[in-house]
């Protein structure tokens, strides 16, 4: 199952409701679906905070067993994919202060695309072309909280309350964030040389 095969209505993935509410009941299958279906968004969350292969992979596969752990918690009627993506950024966050390696962040998380609800981006058009290498280097050598405000909205196609839910931080804080933190990468990218609608494009939200 991939995350795009649920239904919605305004938004709200019915099936993954449906599931989450099972889980919470301690329905095992339920809870493997789930799995199965944020795999991926959830390794790309925890590459963006960790930017190491390894130690995104086992924050991932923990966060998936303090989730099942706290279902209970889970508010029911609540969107699950931004509950889970902030205990996989919490995870990642943990491995990556108790971890000395720092690897740079890799074209894997380069390639995520969008789901349907993300406005289309600039980043994700130049991350298409031969600009792509250059605009993760740049996006690497951002601050953390401007990185993960970027690579959450645009590289794994967050909507802006999922991407405020999964930090942790108001939906009008993702706003003023995400502005600053693009005109920082387009600056960064001028610095570094990118073609100018690179860079301009790096500042339109």
């Amino acid at each position: 199952m991939s995350e795009r095969s649920f239904d919605s209505v305004e938004g709200r993935p019915l099936e993954e409701a449906g599931l989450a509410e099972r889980a919470k009941d301690g329905d095992v299958g339920a809870y493997e679906e789930l799995v199965r279906a944020h795999q991926q968004i959830a390794m790309r969350t925890a590459w963006l905070v960790t930017r190491d292969s390894a130690e995104a992979e086992d924050a991932v596969q923990e966060a998936f067993v303090k989730a099942y752990r706290a279902m209970s918690r889970f508010r029911e009627g609540a969107a699950f994919r931004p509950w889970l993506l902030a205990i996989v950024t919490n995870e990642a966050r943990n491995r990556r202060r108790a971890s000395a390696r720092a690897d740079r962040l890799t074209l894997r998380v380069a390639g995520a695309r969008p789901s349907g609800d993300a406005a289309p981006s600039p980043e994700v058009a130049a991350l298409e072309r031969e600009e792509r290498e250059l605009l993760v280097r740049a996006l690497q050598a951002m601050r953390e909280e401007d990185r993960l405000v970027v690579g959450y909205r645009y590289l794994l196609g967050l909507s802006e309350l999922e991407t405020a839910e999964a930090l942790g931080i108001p939906k009008g804080t993702v706003k003023s964030r995400l502005s600053r933190s693009l005109t920082r990468l387009r600056e960064s990218l001028t610095a570094a040389g990118a073609a100018p609608a690179v860079a301009e494009g790096a500042a339109d939200d």
